[in-house]
């Protein structure tokens, strides 16, 4: 048993940055940034909050999958970066859209979010707890970015994708995930400081940390494996797949995966160049613009897989 996808959809800010514009901050260059990350342009929000991007994604995913929002029976949103600590985002894009009858929550596994969240909604659907979901990737990283930090502001951008998800019991969809919290180091940002009558911190807000080298090692040594073990269980092998949707973190990953499973770019369809790197955002957002200009259609062998920070790592192999 498992899932077919009934609609999906995409939001971003306005305000389109390109690495021309950083470079006017920064000491960088377009030449620069784009050779070591495939990154040209990205969408910073200059006043759109993480539920306005979620729900415009959510509707336009409803409208495609021609369904209401009183339809739906869970809401996922993976974000590490919510316009509130509390509520969840879930809970107000809930209200925001309308659906009163779904379970609403967050889930924080950064880059591997929206596959996370796919993971534990098939289960729901194994369980009978529900048979359509709500699924969301949302992010407003800019809030969060060092701007000064040339090695971390050219890469990330603003965004949501969503997508409806309704049971079928006659699918078939595996998965194979995993997280090694030693490596946290490796891409974290702290939260508020303790601050109380009885402990006093002067300490500012964190921004993201990351070691570039540590996250490229962990990736394309992670995710090829797990791509892998995620076939192996649907009894496909990498020749049969048709697509490959993959986290936008960086080219150089893209091309290591798909150099160790022996399968050419064209198979990996690339989104990094317009929307930067936008954590759990990235892998549904891929999805939508593949679904909308054909390069994703019914009944191909479809592989997801997001990585990121924890470090996490997810992938998920079924028919579209």
């Amino acid at each position: 048993m498992g899932f077919r996808i009934m609609g999906t959809g995409r939001a971003v800010p306005a305000n389109a940055v390109s690495n021309d514009d950083i470079a006017k901050f920064v000491d960088t260059s377009d030449e620069w940034i784009s050779q070591r990350t495939g990154i040209k342009n990205r969408y910073i929000s200059t006043g759109e909050t993480l539920n306005d991007l979620a729900k415009e994604a959510s509707e336009k995913a409803m409208e495609m999958a021609h369904v209401t929002a009183d339809s739906i029976d869970l809401i996922i949103v993976g974000t590490l970066s919510p316009d509130r600590i509390y509520p969840s985002a879930a809970c107000e894009l809930q209200a925001n859209i309308g659906a009163v009858n779904a379970i609403a929550f967050d889930i924080n596994a950064a880059c591997s979010g929206f596959l996370f969240a796919l993971q534990i909604a098939n289960g729901y659907f194994a369980t009978g707890g529900a048979k359509r979901a709500l699924l969301v990737g949302a992010e407003i990283l800019s809030k969060m970015t060092d701007w000064t930090d040339r090695g971390t502001c050219v890469l990330f951008g603003d965004g949501a994708g969503a997508c409806i998800v309704d049971y079928d019991k006659d699918a078939v969809v595996t998965f194979s995930s995993g997280s090694d919290g030693t490596k946290g180091d490796a891409l974290y940002c702290n939260n508020r400081p303790i601050n109380n009558p009885f402990l006093k911190n002067e300490s500012s807000l964190d921004h993201t940390h990351m070691d570039g080298q540590e996250v490229f090692k962990f990736a394309v040594k992670t995710v090829p494996r797990a791509i892998e073990d995620a076939m192996e269980k649907a009894g496909v092998t990498a020749q049969d797949v048709d697509v490959f949707l993959l986290h936008q973190a960086n080219l150089r990953i893209i091309e290591a995966v798909a150099k160790r499973l022996k399968r050419p770019m064209e198979k990996f369809p690339l989104i990094m160049s317009e929307f930067g790197n936008m954590s759990a955002a990235c892998v549904p957002i891929l999805l939508d613009t593949q679904i909308r200009n054909g390069t994703v259609q019914r009944g191909m062998q479809t592989v997801m897989a997001g990585f990121g920070a924890g470090l996490t790592w997810c992938a998920a192999v079924f028919v579209y």
